[in-house]
């Protein structure tokens, strides 16, 4: 077993094991640690405790210490100073002419660099700008291109469904989300309607695919022909949820007759899941996808 405490260094954001030594960590203590990028300022998500060895990718770093009233007023200054930083990039960004869009700007604990992060269609040329910028602040200046997900996790917003963005709230890592994901929980592909604020399909449909992947294993297809109690019938509709089939009966002097029925009470001939695979993205939803 390994002792480790997990440290995080956004409010929503990965985590990452360090050694804590001899020093009990709870939950939101600032720590001092040192990265890749220098020594930086964190704060414990995971309470000291034992993992097992594979677990873990040894060997781990060190927590340096406990962070002191000092640490925490110099992170609130830092933060204090990044929108002066960043109004005085955009306008150099306008003076160079590039097509890039700034979405923020942070500095490291130690106030040794200043990162700025943008987003932009292809491979953008900021060497003067960044030459131009190290001249103003007089210290190392990291220009790092994010994907259009990363832009709407740094910006954040209310999301279609009226809640804050969950990539800004809570996920730590984006998740692999496809359109077989919407034809298995049978949304509609309309752009409007499974695209997030970042223009991309919205998260959210990867948190019950597995639910609606089992279940379509299960209920039969529409337009299909199933065996009742009272006879046979054609699917016009499933509850996904509940497990409920709706059947249309045709009797012989010509009327219909609708009725709904338990899963567990139809025979079947063929399953949802048979189609899937077999319809083509529409053209318009190609765009949604990374």
């Amino acid at each position: 077993m390994v002792k480790i405490v997990g440290i995080k260094f956004r409010p929503v954001g990965k985590i990452y094991y360090f050694s804590p030594q001899n020093i009990e960590f709870n939950i939101d203590d600032g720590v001092i640690v040192e990265t890749a990028r220098g020594i930086e300022y964190g704060k414990v998500a995971i309470a000291s405790k034992e993992v097992r060895e594979d677990e873990v990718v040894e060997p781990l770093k060190p927590v340096i210490r406990k962070a002191t009233k000092d640490d925490e007023n110099k992170v609130q200054k830092n933060i204090a100073k990044k929108e002066e930083a960043l109004n005085l990039a955009q306008e150099k960004i306008a003076k160079h002419k590039l097509d890039m869009k700034l979405c923020d700007c942070e500095y490291t604990f130690d106030n040794s660099k200043i990162i700025f992060y943008f987003t932009a269609e292809g491979r953008i040329d900021f060497r003067d700008l960044v030459k131009d910028l190290a001249s103003v602040f007089k210290i190392r200046i990291e220009l790092r291109q994010i994907g259009i997900r990363d832009r709407a996790k740094v910006l954040g917003g209310i999301a279609p469904c009226g809640r804050p963005c969950c990539c800004s709230a809570f996920l730590p890592d984006f998740k692999h989300v496809s359109i077989k994901m919407a034809k298995t929980q049978c949304l509609s592909l309309n752009p409007t309607k499974i695209s997030g604020l970042c223009g991309r399909l919205m998260c959210c449909l990867e948190y019950e695919n597995n639910h609606y992947s089992e279940t379509l294993k299960k209920m039969p297809k529409i337009g299909s022909d199933v065996t009742t109690s009272v006879g046979k019938g054609v699917v016009i509709s499933n509850n996904l949820l509940k497990y409920l089939v709706r059947v249309r009966f045709e009797k012989e002097d010509g009327s219909v007759e609708i009725s709904e029925y338990p899963l567990s009470e139809i025979k079947a001939t063929a399953t949802m899941e048979e189609d899937l695979d077999k319809e083509e993205v529409p053209a318009d939803i190609k765009g949604l996808l990374d």
